[in-house]
């Protein structure tokens, strides 16, 4: 009896066997391409302002208040102290980018996320923050505030 050759026709099980491999492998790559990109960010540029003009004049901050103000694409705060004087950080909080605002009633700026605490020099002196905030150079150019980062 002669012996059979296998056919050269992919039949039914092989057909089924491909797709489902094929159905496998697009479904992981549904589910992991998304998870992937949601856990490697994109990462995400520099300002390249140095400087940025404010819309606030000098007579509108109030002594032991401040302000958030737009530095390029991050945010910033600008502080005047009970002295008077003119300070400006980056309001991003050091511990996880937190938006940090300005505690009148402590006299310090404060992060509301996990209780972080930056005295008026922008130094960490409570909470988690590993350092200090980032501080900006303030000149007043007659009625404008104009903020600089530091060189």
């Amino acid at each position: 009896m002669p012996e059979e050759v296998p056919s050269r026709n992919p039949n039914r099980r092989t057909f089924i066997n491909w797709f489902l491999a094929t159905s496998a492998g697009a479904f992981l790559l549904a589910v992991l391409y998304p998870v992937s990109r949601y856990l490697v960010p994109p990462p995400a540029g520099e300002s390249t302002a140095a400087t940025v003009t404010l819309p606030i004049k000098p007579v509108d901050v109030k002594p032991n208040s401040g302000q958030i103000f737009k530095f390029g694409s991050r945010p910033g705060i600008l502080i005047r102290t009970p002295a008077g004087e003119l300070r400006a950080f980056a309001a991003s909080c050091t511990h996880l980018n937190c938006t940090v605002q300005y505690r009148s009633d402590l006299s310090h700026i404060w992060c509301a996320c996990h209780n972080g605490h930056f005295d008026l020099n922008g130094k960490n002196i409570a909470g988690p923050p590993p350092r200090p905030l980032d501080q900006y150079i303030v000149n007043v150019r007659g009625d404008e505030i104009v903020v600089s980062k530091s060189a």
